[in-house]
């Protein structure tokens, strides 16, 4: 199984064009970075030690506090972390890689679309 940067980046991109119709065109303008680690400024910036907590972060501001009024901002992004995603694989026995990936992805793009981690948790049994 690949494991590679480029075969995150393949699943994300499936991922976000598998979204329902509704949210599709929307999440296909958000930027899809992946990335090896996150980087130590993220992770200040969150107040989180250890790299591994962190699989993924959404960096923008969510549609629902968007505005037309608003001044010109950078693009929104979704991040995947390749080595905290892999480590979570190693940890949770009979959840596919792909799975997890994608899952990550969704749990992101949750964000970008206003949803809140409560919200996510309310119907998401892999966030408890």
């Amino acid at each position: 199984m690949p494991t590679d940067l480029s075969h995150f980046e393949t699943i994300a991109r499936r991922t976000v064009d598998a979204m329902p119709h509704a949210f599709r065109a929307a999440a296909q303008l958000v930027l899809l970075r992946i990335a090896d680690w996150p980087d130590p400024d993220m992770l200040a910036d969150l107040g989180i030690e250890d790299p591994l907590e962190l699989t993924g972060l959404y960096d923008g501001i969510p549609m629902t506090e968007k505005s037309v009024e608003d001044f010109p901002a950078p693009p929104d992004a979704v991040w995947l972390f390749r080595e905290p995603i892999l480590a979570e694989w190693r940890e949770r026995p009979g959840v596919a890689l792909d799975d997890l990936i994608a899952h990550v992805v969704v749990h992101e793009f949750a964000h970008h679309f206003g949803w809140s981690d409560e919200d996510i948790a309310m119907i998401d049994e892999w966030w408890t």
